[in-house]
């Protein structure tokens, strides 16, 4: 559990979350960077401050009592991100992480929200649910590992987050039309064409 001690001293862990604006710190601390007068959550998108420069509240009353001005970007005042940014940051931990066990459950423990509203607005904004998104984003990464690499077949399975071989193959052919097989093998053989042709 991060604790706020003194609001000049700053943990490695805060900086850690504020330089890779870890959602999963949001509303356990606030950050403040002196020179520009605005607090924000670790979040933030902004650009990183000086460490130097930063000083640290347990919350935004806090930062707001000295004189520290809510960031208009990431709202640590309003009490929620903006649902976009918020939908964003999601996907954007789906493709980084998408070898590891992503589960509904594991997404909304670390986005601080019930799993049916990650679910519902995670949906309304992208399409697809959560367990669709991370699906869709390994068969992208399988393709790519099968078109670039000797990996085999359960190998690329493995490296993308799903480890019995026959449920890779059943997903990869429900959404890419054909076998990983057969995948590699036409991929194979439209890049050979294409480097005689050029």
């Amino acid at each position: 559990m991060v604790k706020v001690m003194d609001n000049d001293i700053i943990s490695d862990e805060m900086w850690r979350a504020i330089v890779l604006c870890d959602a999963s710190y949001d509303g356990k601390f606030y950050y403040a960077v002196k020179t520009t007068g605005i607090y924000c959550r670790p979040s933030c998108k902004s650009r990183v401050p000086s460490r130097a420069n930063v000083k640290v509240f347990a919350n935004g009353e806090q930062a707001a009592a000295e004189q520290f001005r809510p960031c208009k970007r990431c709202k640590p005042d309003g009490g929620r991100m903006p649902t976009e940014e918020w939908v964003a940051l999601i996907a954007d931990e789906i493709e980084k992480k998408y070898a590891e066990p992503l589960t509904l459950t594991s997404l909304s423990d670390r986005f601080h929200a019930s799993p049916f509203h990650l679910q519902r607005m995670f949906k309304k904004l992208k399409g697809v649910s959560p367990a669709e998104y991370v699906t869709i984003v390994r068969i992208e990464k399988a393709k790519e590992l099968l078109a670039g690499t000797n990996l085999s077949v359960s190998e690329v399975g493995l490296a993308v987050g799903i480890g019995n071989a026959a449920h890779f193959s059943t997903q990869f052919a429900s959404h890419a039309g054909m076998t990983p097989s057969h995948f590699r093998k036409t991929k194979r053989n439209t890049d050979e064409r294409a480097n005689k042709g050029g």
